[in-house]
């Protein structure tokens, strides 16, 4: 099977299981992308994932395309981004109907009740690794990551800075101090 054949395949599947979408699909495109086919290395999968959460749009689908373009250039890109679409539009026109006949189901409720905790694992499990990647490359601590990290997260929790300006702000922190 060519590159774009297991690219559009993989990122199809990724968008078929990209339950809990943003941070939650993250292990799941990193065991695709890193781990089963080394397409990238995980400091550029963690580069790919930053720039995803700066671009507008849904994550898996601007990773999709970044990861695509890096693997096979612009037809990579258009194919991997819509091997994640077409399954997630799919897989919603399936769940619609299937959510419209079932409204009043009390089990029902409950399923997506355990799927919303589940959901956080999942976020909570892609956070460490890109937590330790950008603050502790090869097994040192990068004290100006480290500093640049918790300077936005004061300025985002404690003061209120619209999340904007926090990029904005930390952007041009870490061009001059890199």
């Amino acid at each position: 099977m060519g590159p774009l054949l297991e690219l559009t395949a993989a990122f199809f599947q990724i968008g078929l299981f990209s339950i809990g979408g943003g941070y939650a699909v993250i292990p799941l495109i990193r065991a695709q992308v890193v781990d089963k086919f080394h397409w990238i290395s995980e400091r550029t999968f963690t580069d790919i994932i930053t720039i995803s959460q700066m671009t507008p749009g849904p994550l898996a689908v601007n990773t999709s395309t970044f990861v695509g373009l890096q693997v096979a250039g612009v037809p990579g890109a258009a194919l991997a981004t819509a091997g994640c679409v077409a399954s997630g539009a799919l897989l919603s026109l399936l769940l619609y109907r299937f959510f419209e006949r079932r409204r009043a189901s009390r089990p029902l409720s409950a399923a997506l009740s355990g799927l919303k905790a589940s959901s956080l694992g999942l976020i909570a499990a892609a956070t460490l690794p890109l937590l330790q990647s950008a603050l502790l490359p090869d097994g040192g601590a990068d004290w100006a990551a480290l500093l640049l990290f918790l300077g936005a997260l004061v300025a985002q929790r404690r003061f209120r800075v619209h999340p904007v300006l926090v990029m904005l702000g930390a952007g041009a922190l870490g061009y001059f101090l890199y």
